[in-house]
């Protein structure tokens, strides 16, 4: 049975989606996060799906022969947090010690295995996202070169 990915790439307009945010502070977070993430990768915001906001795309294929499009990184304003989308992951040995040494830096999160959660972006460090969301692009371009 092949698996099909249900997030993908799509037209629908990343201001309309943050227009329909209903909490007006997750608005106004989507917003200034949309302005990090594309000052950080370069890269345009476009939605994927119907909830998540993506900044660039990569080409995966795993051994099991599953290929697919997704987001390099991005975020999606949820109901009860905000979700970061951070390919590079918390558990990369690549990656670990220094996504590790940022979140001690960060504020106040929880993660998941490639997420981050915040409540509002006044909870955290806007640098230190930053410097997370550069991490991030570094090991990206490295993994999946454009």
């Amino acid at each position: 049975m092949a698996y099909e990915l249900k997030t993908k790439e799509t037209d629908a307009d990343v201001a309309a989606f943050i227009e329909s945010v209903s909490d007006e502070r997750k608005r106004e977070d989507a917003i200034r996060l949309v302005e990090l993430f594309s000052a950080v990768t370069g890269d345009p915001a476009k939605m994927w799906g119907p909830s998540i906001i993506g900044f660039g795309s990569y080409h995966y294929k795993y051994e099991s022969g599953h290929e697919g499009d997704m987001a390099r990184a991005g975020f999606s304003p949820r109901k009860a947090n905000i979700a970061l989308y951070l390919i590079s992951g918390y558990e990369n040995p690549e990656t670990e010690a220094t996504m590790t040494a940022l979140r001690a830096k960060l504020g106040k999160h929880k993660t998941g295995k490639s997420c981050l959660y915040i409540n509002r972006l006044s909870d955290v460090d806007v640098d230190v996202l930053g410097e997370m969301i550069r991490a991030n692009q570094i090991y990206m371009d490295k993994k999946y070169p454009r």
